[in-house]
């Protein structure tokens, strides 16, 4: 999911600072990478390769496969922070703010931001 309108509605007229985007779940992590040109498929590709549902997972509850839901904050973790400058994002010309969430169990999701100004 493509968080980069809402931070930049959050960091618009703020001045120069950090923008800290966090979720609070032991699912999901953020990402920066370009979106629409296919990168975000090929990253849950990737996931998948590498997190694959069938493994045999310790963790078991949920759906089958969640195990691995709980082992993707390892690789991308739940938080990512972008320098703003002048109540701008400075991110580059095709990176986006996304959150990733392969956890099929529970679709609810909160994102926190904050600010910090300097």
């Amino acid at each position: 999911m493509d968080l980069t309108s809402r931070c930049e509605q959050f960091v618009s007229g703020r001045g120069d600072g950090l923008l800290h985007v966090f979720v609070p779940h032991a699912t999901a992590g953020v990402a920066v990478l370009e979106t629409g040109a296919g990168s975000d498929s090929d990253l849950l590709a990737v996931l998948e390769d590498l997190l694959p549902r069938d493994f045999d997972w310790r963790h078991r509850h949920g759906s089958p496969g969640h195990g691995r839901d709980h082992v993707l904050p390892a690789l991308i973790p739940p938080y990512a922070t972008v320098p703003v400058l002048a109540g701008r994002l400075t991110l580059g010309t095709w990176q986006s703010i996304c959150l990733v969430d392969t956890n099929r169990d529970n679709p609810d999701r909160h994102v926190r931001l904050s600010f910090l100004a300097g």
